[in-house]
């Protein structure tokens, strides 16, 4: 219940995410997540060659569909102002839809891991200025 108050995740995110991670002392850190479940970029590095390319789709590719259903739902669907909802329309502006969606799901694997495994709960805080 704590995870659906995250605006656009709902409880089949949830529960798919907390099936997938199953303990969340796995990852030290909220960051590894995402890129367990394949939301990092791909590098290619050679020389003096640095191109990062697409995402990895590296882990499941349930909870990364699912993530990135929350996300779009999150920057699409929700009403409520948040600030991850300003930092995505921001993203969403100068760097494109998929990317922002892909970035929103990104921070929301970290978040709900936080949330997890700290036993906090969301705060809604209203960025104020901004979008």
């Amino acid at each position: 219940m704590r995870m659906m108050t995250v605006p656009g995740v709902g409880p089949i995110a949830a529960l798919t995410f907390k099936a997938d991670v199953d303990d969340p002392s796995r990852f030290k850190r909220s960051r590894t997540v995402a890129a367990h479940f394949g939301l990092t970029p791909r590098r290619y590095q050679s020389g003096e060659h640095d191109n990062p390319d697409w995402i990895s789709k590296a882990g499941d590719w349930d909870v990364r569909t699912t993530l990135y259903a929350a996300a779009n739902a999150l920057l699409m669907r929700t009403m409520a102002g948040s600030q991850i909802k300003s930092w995505g329309m921001r993203l969403m502006r100068t760097k494109g839809r998929r990317r922002a969606v892909v970035a929103v799901a990104r921070e929301l694997a970290g978040l709900l891991h936080c949330m997890w495994a700290d036993g906090t709960e969301f705060r809604s805080e209203k960025a104020e200025g901004i979008a």
